[in-house]
């Protein structure tokens, strides 16, 4: 029963890690949570009582909290964007939690020696630093009440019962309708017992505000007896209002993952939830992603109950961004006109990263001639090192600076002279088309680095330098029509041994996965187990590097290297 209703969550809440090892990318944000961590768990309060975790939506902050939470055995109190979050809520709630934890808690069966308490989305307060939590509101006088309910004093009368002579006795008018019904007969009449109810009611309405959360928040991070997390998309919202936010709690940044590393992240899902994907699809939920986990499993349940075809891609449908670039880019180089940043974010719904390509590789069909061409690639250079400098410092205020110069500047040095400039068709930048084919060839070429480094103990730059030419020449010897038995066994020792996927004998065999050399490597790639020799049988002379210690026993075999792989 419990796996029938897990089954009918989502993806990113069934998948949900519960430890801070499980969660995808991040590994630097992770550890600092783990270290801020440790230090509660040492049983000292640290200086810096709270971490605010700030970063894009999807990148597991929230996640990492209650992992962390799961993983130490600690109780959770969690407030987010759908409690009231004001001076008397946060005080109630958190407050509460951050000075009196009862040690009796027990999580898994265990104490729980500390209660994390959450304030997840907290840059979404909305009440000033400064605020104090809205009194409660005083209820309108009951005549005020009554004469907004009924209009007339004789709908009055006639809703209650009353009579000219009878008793109770009819109002006259509204002047004869006290502020309060204090101990009048006709306060215990039915249906004026329900409206005075009702007034009474009127003035105790929850406050849903967030009036005085902040500066609740604030005081609690100082003072607080458990630890504390924020989650917040940019801790600027948190550290304009308080220098408390600013150098009084560890402050933690989490980033998008990058593409490899969540295209490998689906690829495992897909892999263990059995949903089979179109060619096309992976690409398609890694790019519309833009890091965002939790948008990338949303994606992929979309699309888990369609057959692999063209219909996962209309369900995820895509937006013709090769369209916007065209567009705009052509007006740059044919308007002399200036575009701001943001103009250029809200066509193109990318960074102006992405549009310099565009703008590089069409520049040369718009100019008239070579002195127009030289004087725009030596403004189009300007903006190309503003952006350089913007991802190096992540100083991104100086994307205006580049917006403004790869197309108003580009545009007015090629239109500088009478008869200047020209109109071209706009073609995909050619760099753009051959990183796009030969990603996924990048990307298998770089796990197959990173997998033999880490078995030869180098890193993935050297490994790639000097490694995969050797296992390429393996692999192609193992692959050659008359190819030894020996040298096919070695070569599916190594596959076996480095754990490689068919793709990645595949790039070392220059041949597609499913092709029948890489079946016959993979079908023998058991290890090579040693050959059992008798007592009396001397030793291979041949058997591999070793060393002596002198005294007297058989030699140690060292490291093995990447000749041991080359015997056949």
């Amino acid at each position: 029963m419990t796996s029938r209703a897990n089954s009918r969550l989502p993806l990113a809440e069934r998948l949900r890690p519960t430890r801070l090892d499980d969660i995808v990318g991040n590994p630097r944000a992770r550890y600092e949570l783990r270290a801020w961590a440790k230090q509660w768990e040492e049983g000292r309060i640290p200086a810096r009582r709270a971490a605010v975790l700030s970063g894009p939506p999807g990148v597991g902050k929230t996640t990492a909290a209650l992992a962390l939470a799961a993983e130490l055995g600690w109780t959770l109190v969690e407030m987010n964007a759908s409690d009231a979050r004001n001076e008397q809520s946060v005080e109630q709630v958190a407050g509460r939690a951050s000075v009196s934890h009862t040690l009796d808690e027990t999580v898994a069966g265990k104490r729980a020696r500390h209660a994390l308490i959450l304030l997840d989305e907290a840059d979404c307060l909305t009440g000033r630093l400064t605020e104090s939590a809205r009194s409660r509101p005083v209820p309108p006088a009951l005549a005020d009440f009554l004469r907004g309910r009924y209009v007339s004093i004789d709908a009055l009368n006639a809703a209650w019962g009353l009579l000219p002579k009878g008793k109770p006795r009819a109002f006259e008018d509204w002047s004869a309708v006290p502020r309060s019904p204090g101990n009048a007969g006709w306060a215990r009449l039915p249906a004026a017992r329900r409206d005075i109810e009702e007034w009474r009611s009127s003035g105790r309405s929850a406050d849903l505000s967030d009036r005085g959360g902040l500066g609740a928040i604030t005081r609690l991070a100082r003072s607080t007896r458990q630890p504390i997390v924020l989650t917040v998309n940019d801790d600027r919202t948190l550290t304009r209002y308080s220098t408390v936010f600013r150098t009084g709690v560890v402050r933690i940044r989490f980033y998008p993952l990058r593409e490899g590393e969540l295209s490998a992240f689906v690829q495992r899902v897909a892999r263990s939830e059995q949903i089979a994907l179109h060619p096309g699809a992976l690409e398609s939920i890694v790019k519309r992603s833009h890091g965002d986990v939790r948008a990338a499993l949303n994606d992929l349940d979309a699309i888990a109950p369609l057959p692999p075809g063209p219909w996962q891609l209309t369900v995820l449908g895509f937006r013709d961004l090769a369209a916007d670039f065209v567009a705009l880019t052509e007006e740059a180089l044919t308007t002399p006109r200036y575009y701001r940043s943001v103009e250029v974010q809200d066509r193109l719904d990318a960074p102006p990263d992405d549009l310099l390509p565009w703008i590089e590789e069409n520049l040369p069909m718009f100019a008239p001639d070579a002195g127009h061409r030289d004087a725009a690639f030596r403004v189009l250079a300007v903006a190309d090192q503003f952006l350089a400098r913007a991802r190096r410092a992540r100083v991104y205020g100086l994307w205006s600076y580049a917006s403004e110069l790869m197309t108003g500047g580009v545009s007015l040095a090629l239109h500088d002279g009478p008869g200047a400039g020209r109109s071209a068709g706009v073609s995909f930048p050619a760099f753009l088309g051959d990183m796009g084919r030969s990603r996924a060839l990048r990307a298998t070429r770089d796990s197959l680095a990173k997998k033999a480094g880490h078995r030869f103990h180098l890193s993935t730059a050297k490994s790639r330098e000097v490694v995969l030419p050797f296992l390429e020449r393996i692999f192609s010897a193992a692959s050659g029509r008359g190819s030894r038995v020996e040298v096919r066994q070695r070569a599916g020792a190594i596959a076996h041994e480095l754990e490689l996927t068919p793709e990645e004998v595949g790039f070392l065999l220059g041949t597609e996965p499913d092709s029948r050399a890489v079946t016959e490597i993979l079908a023998g790639s058991a290890p090579v187990a040693p050959p059992v020799r008798s007592e009396d049988e001397e030793t291979p002379t041949r058997p591999g590097p070793t060393v002596s210690d002198g005294s007297g026993e058989p030699p140690k075999r060292v490291q093995r290297q990447l000749s041991d792989f080359g015997n056949g």
